[in-house]
C-alpha cells in the first residue's frame, strides 16, 4: 500500500506542485539507520513530499490528536505516521509520548528511517521556530545503545502556501560525526548545530506560478474550484489549507476522471477511447502549469 500510494502521490505532485527542486538528492538514497529533522511550513504537505522522494519507506512523527478516530488512525499507521502528542492536546495523553519514542528509537535500531519535524509547531513562515528536545531524546537512547544513525537536515520552502501550481525548493545535508548524546547539555548542542545547518537550507523560490488557459484548464477548473470552496469552508487561513487540499483532489480526481469517462459514453464514445481521452487530461494540465 505504502508504494502504490508513494507512486500516486508522485503523479499528483507534478501538478500540485510543478517545480521540486532538490539539492543534494544523492541522499535520497540513503541507507541504514536514518534520523531526518526538517521545518515545518506547511503542515502535512512537507512529510507528504519529503516521503514521496526518499526511496525507502519514512516514519514520520505526526500531532495525536489526528489519529483520534480509529479508522482514519489505522490508515496513519499503515503508511508509516506515529503519533506524538503536545500540552494543548490533553496533559493526559503526554504519557504516551514515551512509547512513540521508544517506537522511533526501535525503528531506526532496524534500520529504518524516522522523520521529525524538529520544530514541533506549524506555521506558514519560513523563519526557523525553536527546536524541541524530541529529536535529541531519541538520539540519546540510540547512542546508549551504540547505534549512530544518519542525521539529515533538510530545509523546505515555497513559493506560496495556498493552491496548485507551487514551486519547492528541498535542500539535504547530513550532519557528520556529533558527540554522543549523554546529558541535556549535549542535546542543546545538537540542537544548535542543526538549526546552524537548517538555516543554511532554507531558500526561498523565485519561480512565480503561471496557468496556461487552454482546453486542459478549463476542463479542470470547474472540479478544482469546487474542492477548493469545500476546503476553504473549514480550513481557510488555517496553515493545513494547502494539505487538506491536496488530499482532497488527490483522492476525488480518479472519481472526476471516471465521470468524464463514463460521460462521455452515454455520447456514444467508445470507452477505450474515451479513457484514452480522460487519462490523458492530468498530462495536459501539468503542462498548463508553468512556473517562470
Amino acid at each position: 500500500m505504502v508504494y502504490f500510494l508513494k507512486f500516486w502521490v508522485k503523479l499528483a505532485l507534478r501538478i500540485f506542485c510543478p517545480k521540486v527542486n532538490i539539492v543534494n538528492p544523492h541522499y535520497l538514497n540513503s541507507e541504514g539507520p536514518l534520523l531526518i529533522v526538517a521545518n515545518h511550513p506547511n503542515s502535512f504537505l512537507d512529510a507528504v513530499i519529503i516521503g514521496a522522494f526518499y526511496q525507502r519507506k519514512i516514519h514520520f512523527l505526526a500531532r495525536g490528536d489526528v489519529f483520534q478516530n480509529p479508522i482514519f488512525g489505522y490508515l496513519l499507521r499503515s503508511i508509516g505516521m506515529i503519533p506524538v502528542f503536545r500540552a494543548r492536546e490533553g496533559k493526559e495523553h503526554l504519557h504516551r509520548n514515551s512509547h512513540t519514542f521508544q517506537e522511533s528509537v526501535d525503528i531506526m535500531k532496524d534500520g529504518g528511517a524516522v522523520l521529525i519535524f524538529i520544530e514541533g509547531i506549524c506555521l506558514n513562515t519560513h523563519e526557523i521556530q525553536p527546536f524541541k528536545k524530541g529529536a535529541s531524546r531519541i538520539l540519546e537512547t540510540l547512542h546508549a545503545l551504540d547505534v549512530f544513525p544518519k542525521i539529515h537536515v533538510i530545509g523546505m520552502a515555497y513559493n506560496s502556501f495556498r493552491g496548485i501550481g507551487k514551486s519547492v525548493n528541498i535542500d539535504i545535508t547530513e550532519i557528520g560525526s556529533i558527540k554522543p548524546i549523554i546529558e541535556s547539555s549535549d542535546r542543546l548542542v545538537f540542537n544548535a548545530r542543526a538549526m546552524e545547518e537548517m538555516s543554511k537550507n532554507i531558500h526561498l523560490p523565485l519561480e512565480k506560478t503561471l496557468v496556461s488557459h487552454g482546453f486542459s484548464y478549463y476542463f479542470h477548473l470547474p472540479y478544482y474550484r469546487m474542492i477548493e470552496y469545500c476546503v476553504d469552508l473549514k480550513f481557510k487561513q488555517t496553515v493545513f489549507f494547502d494539505s487538506v487540499l491536496f488530499a482532497a483532489l488527490l483522492f476525488t480526481y480518479p472519481i472526476y476522471l471516471a465521470l468524464w469517462i463514463s460521460l462521455l459514453g452515454t455520447m456514444g464514445i467508445p470507452m477505450f477511447i474515451a479513457s484514452i481521452l480522460v487519462i490523458l487530461m492530468p498530462i495536459l494540465g501539468q503542462k498548463s502549469i508553468k512556473l517562470a
